[in-house]
């Protein structure tokens, strides 16, 4: 067993107005604290003290042993512990069926061979010919060297669309990921005018039963390339995301690095391989968490 102890930063000394700022600093500077990987933990705990009933618990695990589905797992499993900690009791969580390193040890023993032709087979006929750059019109020229200094624009999409969303996804016989994909590469047609487009998302890549309660890093990133030549429906588009999605779903399990390597994809410095522009569904729902004298959100 690790025990960890938190070190705590108390920020009551500060005006009401500056601490939410420090906060961010503090999230800031504490996400771009490397890690070394040839010494654990890799995960870091502090204890952000903004008032007498106000904290921030901020966590930092490296992505190579956590992914999104684990921090939903990690939360859990803190609000179990809480809340047994204030009844009192000494509980267990339950033991796992396997650790991630069975996992590991599973997936290098059976991803070969065979099983492993199969599926870079498939990714070669599917990429074959595909131009990894999406020629977005910009008003800066491509950086020799890709930097991350970006910004984002939020918007809310009203509900009767959503509604609508859902409606016409029954209706076809997809997700509503599907649909969202088909109509967001429609927009980067009307961008670009490529018919031939790739887009990037992540799975969970957590299809076995025993894999759905260990923290660790599972994710992997898909490649979808769909056709819009010949100018299609937009019904008829959407069957066509559908069958790519399902084909990638089905060939989910090889490593988008191991993928790079076996297609030879020539590298530059100012560019994602294979793909530039993700595409990502998070439909997790964020609620806030009623415990024994605490909200937790």
């Amino acid at each position: 067993s690790l025990t960890i102890k938190l070190p705590v930063v108390d920020l009551r000394k500060l005006p009401a107005s500056e601490r939410e700022t420090e906060v961010r600093r503090l999230v800031t500077a504490e996400a771009q604290r490397p890690f070394d990987l040839s010494q654990g933990p890799l995960l870091r705990g502090t204890v952000l003290r903004l008032g007498d009933e106000e904290h921030v618990g901020l966590l930092t695990m490296h992505h190579i042993v956590s992914d999104g589905w684990s921090t939903g797992i990690l939360v859990r499993e803190v609000v179990t512990l809480y809340v047994s900690f204030c009844a009192g009791e000494s509980t267990q969580l339950p033991a796992l069926p396997i650790q991630y390193a069975d996992f590991a040890h599973w997936q290098r023993q059976w991803l070969q061979g065979e099983v492993l032709e199969t599926q870079i087979a498939y990714w070669r006929k599917q990429l074959a010919g595909a131009s990894a750059l999406i020629d977005l019109p910009t008003d800066h020229p491509r950086p020799a060297v890709q930097t991350f200094r970006g910004a984002h624009q939020s918007l809310v999409l009203p509900k009767h669309l959503q509604e609508g969303v859902k409606a016409l996804s029954r209706r076809e016989g997809v997700t509503q990921f599907m649909t969202l994909l088909a109509a967001f590469k429609v927009l980067l047609y009307r961008y670009t005018s490529q018919d031939d487009l790739i887009v990037g998302t992540p799975i969970a890549n957590r299809n076995r039963l025993e894999t759905e309660g260990l923290i660790g890093f599972f994710v992997n990133a898909l490649v979808l390339r769909t056709d819009l030549s010949g100018n299609p429906s937009f019904r008829e588009f959407l069957r066509r995301v559908r069958e790519v999605c399902l084909g990638a779903y089905g060939h989910q399990d090889l490593p988008f690095d191991r993928l790079v390597e076996e297609l030879h994809v020539r590298r530059d410095l100012n560019r994602n391989p294979l793909f530039q522009v993700m595409f990502v569904l998070q439909n997790a729902s964020r609620r806030m968490v009623e415990l024994p004298g605490l909200t937790l959100s």
